[in-house]
């Protein structure tokens, strides 16, 4: 993590815009205080698509069929 004084951000704001994409955060001060940070933004996550996983998964017909008492029991605990 830089820090950078916003006086000198002034003159390389495209130079630190870069950086952050690259994933660097770059601390912006005023003297020696920080009053701020550029971060990298964080892409979007992709919009799941349905049907995905058709093929590649499979479901038994003994899915399907009723628990033993058993264990039916057990699930009431």
């Amino acid at each position: 993590m830089a820090t950078v004084t916003i006086h000198a951000a002034q003159d390389s704001l495209p130079q630190l815009v870069a950086r952050a994409e690259a994933g660097e955060e770059i601390v912006l001060s005023r003297g020696e205080e920080p009053v701020a940070k550029i971060v990298p933004i964080q892409p979007k996550a992709k919009k799941r698509q349905f049907g995905a996983l058709k093929g590649k998964i499979s479901i038994g017909p003994e899915f399907f069929e009723p628990l033993p008492e058993d264990e039916l029991k057990a699930w009431d605990q």
